[in-house]
């Protein structure tokens, strides 16, 4: 991006100090702009690791599902930086640095000191480049305030103090609501922070869900109960501390499938090399009625590199339509035990590993899910039904890379006989009991109604796209400063025909049908949208849980560098 100074005397404050500020003040250095001041305001106490990255998410045994080689660009690469770490945090974390390579995951923890230390870099070079930055911690903000006649934008602190700024980035990160945890025993509305998960448990323990969150609190469970050893043939397995403990991790999932494994990721195909540029959306959108259709983003970047990556692959699907395509590729997972293909695609993992070759068709499917968040807000309402209820859930499935490590230890666990799935379906219920406790009702695949009550309950759905109500600023909602996000229907007799069986669907003013999607409603651009569709210049939000309808995919840090690198071009064209 070419030197540009007219953004100079201009206030920006970056709300939230984890990976998203990170990268969005890591954007504005590298536009060169010079003379403007960013205020950040991080409600912790450490910048750069986030919710993820530090306790609040992470205990000493969690580990990240990226590696070294695929973290977007910072001041220095993790293979310089862990040269410099002090022996004895090498030594918690169990690193050896003659073994280290840029193929190795991190624990979180000590991969959120290294975004701390980048962060640290970034400030100072901030500073030499003549961006006046100040950063406030411990600093919770209580709400937003639009003021377009000032056309500026106030922060209120927790404290009810405030200050106006010129532009605003919320880079907020996770949100973790409690519904019913401290109020009712042994409910737990998330896995976070897991340092309330170390604990002595003589009983089952129910987790909903059976991906990434999942694993993070059956890591941390696992090591409170019992401890994992290497036999003599080398492989890992579990042994509870106390054998006649009745202690046991009951996972439930939907499909009663369990994520698919971590494997070797090529970086000529990740999906941020291959999203549709301005230019083709709008081309695409002129000769789609304004829309850009499903079917032809899943052509274009699955279908077309595939037959490239992966022909004799392509040749076996080519002629599917998406929702075939899926049907043939969850019938097998559907068939096999869960246990018995995680092995299996655990062995094929570590082959993909060893040998240096990616699994094509999965990496461009978590792709294509990545690519997916640019034109997401211009696909039909029916198009967004269809991607929920196909393609994002085996997209969901492989696109946690469950890191071998952690693979591993769910396998010993199962071994063991701690460790089993159940599935449940998409109508079962989770109901908090007053005594403490949960009772799960669902039906079995044998069609049974089940109801089991457990002592213990961990809900590990992952972060769940928010809805427009949830979003925790009065400010913006009250004003009419944001907006729900919402889909137009293309076939508005499609609408009318499902309108009684779907709550999320409604008549627009224009009299048109449309789909309500969660969370507020944005430009390309990240800009605020009100219900008029009337941009904001002030307000910018990268704070995934609050865009989840216009962005579905949950991309972590290629995520944050792409919107950081989309809101400063908006900044620069605005000044």
């Amino acid at each position: 991006m070419k030197k540009n100074n007219n953004l100079a005397g201009k206030q920006i404050a970056i709300i939230g100090g984890g990976p998203s500020g990170l990268f969005m003040l890591k954007k504005l250095i590298d536009a060169d702009l010079q003379g403007i001041s960013v205020r950040i305001f991080e409600k912790g106490n450490q910048l750069g690791a986030g919710m993820p990255y530090s306790s609040s998410g992470a205990n000493d045994e969690h580990v990240t599902n990226v590696s070294a080689n695929e973290i977007p660009e910072l001041e220095q690469s993790i293979g310089e930086w862990i040269k410099q770490v002090h022996p004895h945090t090498l030594a918690r974390f169990k690193i050896d640095l003659s073994h280290f390579h840029d193929y190795k995951v991190l624990p979180r923890l000590l991969f959120g000191e290294y975004l701390a230390d980048q962060f640290a870099l970034l400030a100072k070079k901030a500073a030499n480049i003549g961006i006046d930055l100040q950063i406030f911690y411990n600093s919770q903000v209580a709400d937003i305030l639009d003021q377009p006649a000032n056309k500026s934008v106030t922060v209120v602190l927790a404290d009810n103090s405030s200050c106006a700024f010129d532009h605003l980035v919320l880079c907020s990160g996770h949100l973790w609501p409690k519904r019913h945890e401290d109020k009712i025993k042994g409910y737990y509305d998330s896995p976070y922070p897991p340092a309330k998960l170390k604990q002595i448990l003589n009983h089952p323990v129910a987790i909903r869900g059976a991906s990434l969150t999942a694993i993070d609190a059956m890591r941390t469970l696992a090591r409170q109960h019992g401890s994992y050893r290497i036999s003599d043939m080398g492989r890992l397995y579990y042994q509870l501390n106390d054998p006649k403990s009745e202690f046991k991790i009951v996972l439930h999932s939907r499909e009663g499938l369990l994520p698919g494994v971590r494997f070797h990721l090529e970086d000529s195909i990740l999906g941020k090399d291959s999203i549709f540029t301005p230019d083709e959306i709008k081309a695409i959108r002129k000769a789609n009625e304004g829309f850009v259709p499903l079917n032809l983003a899943f052509e274009e970047k699955f279908l077309k590199p595939l037959s490239k990556q992966d022909p004799v692959f392509y040749q076996k699907i080519k002629d599917l339509p998406m929702e075939d395509f899926v049907d043939k590729v969850m019938e097998l997972r559907e068939r096999l035990d869960p246990f018995q293909l995680f092995r299996s695609e655990y062995k094929e993992a570590a082959q993909s590993i060893r040998r240096h070759q990616s699994v094509y068709w999965k990496e461009l499917l978590c792709g294509l899910s990545y690519t997916l968040n640019y034109p997401a807000k211009y696909f039909s309402a029916e198009d967004m039904l269809r991607l929920k209820k196909k393609l994002m859930p085996l997209i969901s499935l492989l696109i946690a890379f469950v890191p071998q490590s952690s693979a591993e230890e769910l396998l010993a666990l199962h071994d063991a006989g701690v460790l089993d799935l159940v599935a449940v379906g998409a109508e079962s219920k989770v109901v908090p009991q007053q005594e403490g406790g949960i009772a799960y009702h669902y039906t079995n695949e044998q069609g049974e109604e089940k109801v089991v009550e457990y002592d213990t309950f961990v809900d590990c759905i992952g972060q769940q796209h928010l809805s427009f109500d949830d979003i925790p600023f009065p400010g913006l909602k009250e004003k009419g400063t944001i907006a729900p996000a919402k889909l137009q229907f293309r076939v508005q007799t499609l609408a009318s025909s499902l309108l009684e069986e779907n709550q999320d669907i409604e008549i627009g003013v224009d009299g048109q049908y449309y789909l309500k999607v969660p969370g507020l409603a944005i430009n390309d651009y990240f800009q605020v949208v009100d219900k008029y569709l009337a941009l904001n210049p002030r307000i910018y939000v990268m704070s995934v849980p609050f865009i989840g309808g216009y962005n579905p995919d949950y991309s972590g840090l290629d995520f944050c560098e792409t919107a950081a690198d989309q809101i400063v071009k908006s900044l620069v064209m605005l000044a």
